[in-house]
């Protein structure tokens, strides 16, 4: 459906023009809210046209009219429409958390003027770093969320907050310094940074060259992904902000790095040179990750490092290099997704129900406030992998593609993966039973639950239950989306104006690309 590529700007367009439209509202608190609830719920349309529109091919459009390589394309296809269609749903549910949490306690956790225009922005970050397809316009991405996200993680401006944002900037930067060498280096070899074209150019490049150009890739991204051993700022960082914030944070931003890892994985260095170390890399974050949880005894620490631990699941399935592992990571991405961002707000309402977040002060909330029970019970268990529940059936098709490699090491990880699974269920047991089940060591707060709050946060898990329900057609798209991950000439095919897309006016350059489509098996 070449005739709805009009689409593909909006996911980065939309919320952009909100934030500057939010940010002159300052003084209205209700029209800023009106205006990101109205952008964000578009955005959320644009992004389900688009992953129906992408089912038939992908869809490109070039920035400016000016097509590749000068140009910088925003490339849809299946896994970037998937990406955004599910990080609009939660982007909106959290907006929605937010407004009512806004509502109940001022401007305090979240000062209005500053909230929704940052948002929006990391919003357009977000969309902006799913849809790129140019390396620097990626990078670009990522330092849009790096400004939007160090507002939102200092939110409040108490010192635990600036400390904790301290440390996450400076990670950050390091990550984002790396990123940038690595995009230098990757011109230097290639004279592009388009990234259809790098996949052309790659594989002409001396393999030492190109091996140095993917481990520094790899490093980059494997900060913001929260990967082993890089992942250590995380826990310290995400449960100092405010409740909605560390939902989005821990939903979204740990997966655009791994996003980011299964793009360039498949698209520039298909040889599969590192996936032993990426094997190795999944191993350890599973374990290391799901030992941090079980040793915890604060439920927002405890969340944070299980999420570490299941960012090791989707590295498993990258690192096979097989449409199974492929398929199953991304299933797994997306419930994940979901289900993570529901905990921390789930955590959320614990906090302000009982007063504390740690384990040891909470107890008896079942008997008090049932529904938040159910709240919690339903995305742990999903997130421990307890049949039917998505998060089985995404580990499960992650076991089955680890059982077909039949390497010793991926055997390995295969049992790698059902240890941290066990202990996963271990480690929200335990939290079930000190929070919910045991009595409390003191008379919790009467403070009441804001409906809007508790409504957003059991839409995302109606949201989680119903990836379980279309599990079959979903998995069906994943597995499609592997295919074309797979398929490289298809995403070059679609970016390239040597194969009669381009509508740019990069004239000067189409017979460098002539050369390159004639020399092309």
């Amino acid at each position: 459906m070449p005739e709805l590529a009009w689409v593909v700007p909006l996911p980065v367009v939309l919320p952009l023009s909100a934030a500057g439209l939010a940010l002159a509202m300052w003084r209205s608190r209700r029209a800023q809210g009106v205006i990101s609830l109205v952008a964000l719920s578009a955005v959320l349309v644009a992004a389900v046209t688009l992953l129906v529109a992408v089912d038939d091919g992908p869809l490109v459009v070039d920035v400016g009219g000016w097509a590749a390589p000068v140009g910088i394309d925003l490339v849809a296809d299946r896994l970037s429409a998937l990406m955004l269609t599910v990080s609009s749903a939660v982007l909106l549910g959290v907006l929605v958390y937010s407004l009512s949490q806004g509502d109940q306690e001022g401007r305090e956790e979240t000062p209005v003027a500053i909230f929704h225009p940052t948002y929006l922005v990391l919003a357009a970050g977000i969309g902006n770093a799913f849809l790129s397809g140019d390396l620097f316009n990626i990078y670009v991405g990522f330092e849009i969320l790096l400004v939007a996200s160090y507002v939102l993680i200092t939110l409040g401006g108490t010192g635990e907050r600036v400390r904790a944002g301290t440390i996450y900037v400076v990670v950050s930067l390091a990550s984002s310094m790396v990123f940038l060498l690595a995009v230098a280096l990757v011109y230097a070899s290639t004279g592009t940074v388009n990234l259809a074209q790098l996949a052309v150019r790659l594989p002409d490049v001396d393999p030492g060259v190109r091996m140095v150009l993917q481990l520094l890739l790899l490093l980059a991204f494997g900060i913001k992904a929260a990967m082993f051993p890089l992942s250590a700022w995380l826990p310290d960082s995400y449960p100092t902000a405010p409740a909605p914030v560390t939902a989005v944070f821990a939903g979204l931003l740990t997966k655009v790095g791994v996003y980011a890892i299964i793009r360039t994985q498949t698209l520039l260095f298909p040889d599969g040179r590192a996936d032993t170390l990426l094997m190795w890399v999944a191993l350890a974050t599973m374990l290391f990750g799901i030992l941090g949880a079980v040793a915890q005894n604060d439920i927002k620490r405890l969340v944070s490092f299980t999420l570490v631990s299941h960012i090791g699941y989707m590295i498993f399935g990258i690192a096979l290099s097989s449409e199974a592992g492929l398929a199953a990571a991304v299933f797994y991405v997306v419930h994940h997704i979901t289900v993570q961002t529901t905990l921390f707000l789930v955590v959320g309402l614990m906090e302000r129900r009982g007063g504390s977040t740690s384990l040891d002060k909470l107890g008896g909330l079942a008997k008090l406030a049932p529904g938040l029970a159910v709240l919690f019970f339903l995305p742990a268990m999903s997130l421990a992998g307890i049949p039917p529940l998505s998060g089985f059936l995404g580990k499960a098709g992650l076991l089955q593609a680890g059982v077909d490699a039949g390497t010793p090491l991926a055997w390995a990880l295969v049992g790698g993966a059902v240890v941290t699974s066990l202990l996963t269920l271990y480690a929200v047991v335990k939290a079930w039973n000190k929070a919910f089940w045991q009595g409390s060591p003191a008379e919790l707060p009467t403070t009441s639950l804001p409906r809007g709050m508790v409504g957003a946060t059991a839409a995302l898990v109606v949201l989680g239950v119903g990836i379980t329900v279309v599990a079959g057609p979903m998995y069906g798209y994943t597995e499609r989306a592997a295919e074309t991950l797979r398929d490289r000439d298809q995403y070059v095919t679609a970016v390239l104006p040597d194969r009669g897309r381009g509508t740019g006016e990069s004239v000067d350059v189409t017979e460098d690309a002539d050369v390159e489509a004639e020399a092309r098996p």
